[in-house]
């Protein structure tokens, strides 16, 4: 007799067969931005309506500057995962392959371009 739990019967399931990782990646990424964008809209809330100069300094210091760069990067993976499910679960053939390659290269874009303005700021 085989004594297998639900997650061993679905683990290497589905088409991809990493359905349960990437739900497990998405629910930890998920948990993640919700404790960051709140400390993240208090942060860059607080630098809203201030001078260039204000803006700057507060961008400069170590935590707002980290913070920021951590949620744009989580946040943009997040992003990719999620519409990549989405395009897998809704597209097929060509279309689909272009679609992910589109998502996946746009997400990194953003990433790259935020992270580049992040540090143009900071330093």
């Amino acid at each position: 007799m085989r004594y297998l739990t639900a997650r061993k019967r679905a683990e290497g399931k589905g088409a991809s067969h990493t359905g349960t990782e990437h739900h497990w990646y998405m629910t930890v990424s998920a948990v993640g931005l919700a404790f960051l964008i709140p400390t993240f809209i208090f942060i860059v809330g607080g630098a809203l309506g201030g001078t260039r100069e204000e803006v700057l300094a507060a961008f400069a210091r170590p935590f707002p500057a980290i913070l920021t760069g951590l949620t744009l990067y989580v946040g943009m993976m997040h992003f990719k995962k999620g519409a990549q499910m989405m395009i897998e679960d809704y597209w097929q053939g060509t279309t689909r392959k272009a679609l992910i390659m589109l998502v996946i290269g746009l997400s990194y874009t953003i990433t790259a371009t935020g992270l580049f303005a992040l540090a143009k700021i900071a330093l």
